[in-house]
C-alpha cells in the first residue's frame, strides 16, 4: 500500500463526497418522481376535485318540498360562481331532488360577494301550487343586488315565471 499525499486525502474525500451527494440527489429526485406520478395517477383514478360549494339559502315548504339555493365555485376562476337552485321532494323520510336550474349565467356571479354576509338579498316563495319563488343575490357591494328572477315551482319542477 502506497503512502498518499495531503492533496491526494482532499480529492479522496471530496469524490466521495461528490458520489455521496450524487447518490442522495438521485435518490431523493427518484421519491420526488414517484410522489408526483403516484400523485397523478392519484388525481386521475379518482378525477378532479370536486367543485367548492356553499349552500347560501333554503326553505321548506309544508314540510314536503324543499327549496335550496347553492354557489358553486368556478373550476376555471377562482373569483367567479355559478348558483344552483334545487327542488326537493320529501319521500321515504328522506329528500330527493326533483329539479334543478342554475340561476343567471353560468360563472356570472362573484364567488365571495356570494358567500359573505348578505349575499341574498331576496329569496321569496309560497306554500302554494305553484309555489312562486324570487331570488335576487349581491353582485358585490359596490353594485348592489342583481334584479329579481322569478320562477314557479309546480310538481316539484322549476319553471320561468
Amino acid at each position: 500500500m502506497r503512502n498518499r499525499s495531503a492533496g491526494e486525502h482532499i480529492n479522496l474525500a471530496r469524490n466521495r463526497t461528490h458520489r455521496r451527494t450524487t447518490r442522495l440527489g438521485v435518490a431523493a429526485g427518484l421519491v420526488a418522481l414517484s410522489a408526483t406520478v403516484l400523485g397523478a395517477a392519484g388525481a386521475s383514478a379518482t378525477g378532479s376535485a370536486a367543485p367548492q360549494s356553499r349552500q347560501i339559502a333554503s326553505s321548506v315548504l309544508g314540510g314536503d318540498h324543499k327549496i335550496t339555493l347553492t354557489a358553486l365555485r368556478s373550476a376555471e376562476d377562482e373569483y367567479a360562481a355559478s348558483v344552483r337552485l334545487q327542488v326537493y321532494e320529501r319521500t321515504g323520510g328522506a329528500w330527493k331532488e326533483t329539479d334543478r336550474v342554475t340561476v343567471g349565467d353560468v360563472d356570472g356571479w362573484f364567488w365571495y360577494p356570494l358567500t359573505g354576509s348578505g349575499a341574498v338579498c331576496a329569496f321569496s316563495t309560497a306554500s302554494t301550487e305553484p309555489a312562486p319563488l324570487t331570488v335576487s343575490l349581491l353582485l358585490t357591494p359596490s353594485l348592489g343586488c342583481s334584479d329579481p328572477a322569478h320562477y314557479l315551482v309546480k310538481e316539484g319542477r322549476v319553471l320561468a315565471a
